[in-house]
């Protein structure tokens, strides 16, 4: 509210004074300035600490849509049995937080999250600071939002597919930018983001080592990997998943989820899905994230059917091996 201060009266000023006071003693202070790294009162009251280690399996979906085209999340109710809790998503580097959005997710049982893709942004131009007001006015949108995000910033770093893969970004590059990201929602008091690491699993054609890939403990909530059952390289868990989580583990110890998986129809989609659903059980991963759409191959044209409604048998495995693997954790509570 704007005073006019010259037509005060001398019990509008005392009212003035007092409010003045109370804020000094312990209200909210004002909004910081217009550096991106200046802490805001716009900072979320919603605290992930106590979702970082969930203690059960959960189960997610992910399209191109955004949060509030929730016809997939209904979709994928009916046929899987059970809502889903993640809801992934994907937003262009430069674009705007919605914050409705996303509570509308949130108030339906679903954790959003945003999977940020810069991909008309040099990493290095981030890592030197050249789009910190960007980062400090999405870091502000988001502690609008009083509820938490999971977020992947320029996921599948090691394809080089990406326009941010090793073929355009140094590993580097990508470690300083997410750094630099971090270290400005830190800095804005921003309490409400899971932060998620999210490679693609290392195949025959993502061989880049991983390490220099990781931004360090500190910097990361959760591992998120990215791997697809299908006729090029993901038959099995053993050989699709089983290899990275070995490499990961090498130098983090933070949980795993899965972060996009899908399985290509074939005739043995029903062994694949038994397949993935029992081996990330017994990897111990936290959770499972499916693309329930068609899409191209990553890294390639060739057009693949990852639906779990392709069929009645794959339809029947997936609901089977969710259940009995206790795939479907409400992360609303923590």
């Amino acid at each position: 509210m704007v005073i006019a201060r010259s037509r005060l009266t001398a019990a509008a000023l005392l009212v003035v004074a007092v409010f003045f006071l109370v804020d000094a003693c312990g209200g909210a202070g004002s909004k910081g300035g217009a550096n991106a790294g200046t802490a805001t009162a716009s900072a979320a009251h919603f605290q992930v600490s106590s979702m970082l280690k969930p203690s059960g399996r959960t189960l997610g979906v992910v399209d191109d849509k955004t949060p509030w085209q929730y016809g997939i999340v209904t979709a994928f109710t009916k046929e899987a049995g059970r809502a889903p809790d993640i809801r992934e998503y994907y937003s262009s580097w430069g674009d705007d937080f919605d914050a409705e959005g996303n509570a509308f997710l949130w108030r339906h049982g679903q954790l959003p999250m945003m999977a940020l893709v810069p991909s008309d942004t040099s990493l290095a131009d981030i890592a030197k600071g050249k789009d910190d007001a960007y980062i400090g006015r999405l870091a502000d949108q988001i502690a609008s939002y009083d509820g938490p995000l999971a977020l992947s910033f320029a996921g599948e770093m090691n394809g080089p597919w990406n326009s941010w893969g090793p073929q355009h970004a140094k590993p580097r590059d990508f470690v300083a930018s997410w750094r630099r990201a971090h270290d400005i929602f830190t800095a804005r008091g921003v309490t409400n983001v899971i932060w998620v690491w999210t490679p693609h699993v290392v195949d025959s054609g993502t061989t880049a080592e991983l390490r220099p890939y990781y931004p360090g403990s500190a910097y990361v909530d959760w591992v998120g990997l990215i791997g697809y059952y299908g006729p090029i390289d993901g038959i099995a868990f053993s050989s699709l998943f089983t290899p990275t989580l070995r490499e990961i583990a090498g130098f983090s110890a933070k949980p795993v989820l899965i972060a996009e998986t899908g399985v290509a129809e074939s005739d043995d989609k029903q062994a694949h899905i038994r397949d993935l659903f029992q081996g990330a059980a017994k990897a111990g991963v936290i959770g499972l994230i499916w693309y329930d759409q068609r899409k191209d191959w990553p890294g390639g044209k060739q057009l693949m059917d990852w639906r779990i409604s392709t069929s009645v048998g794959a339809l029947a495995a997936f609901q089977v091996e969710s259940a009995r693997n206790d795939f479907g954790h409400s992360l609303k509570n923590g």
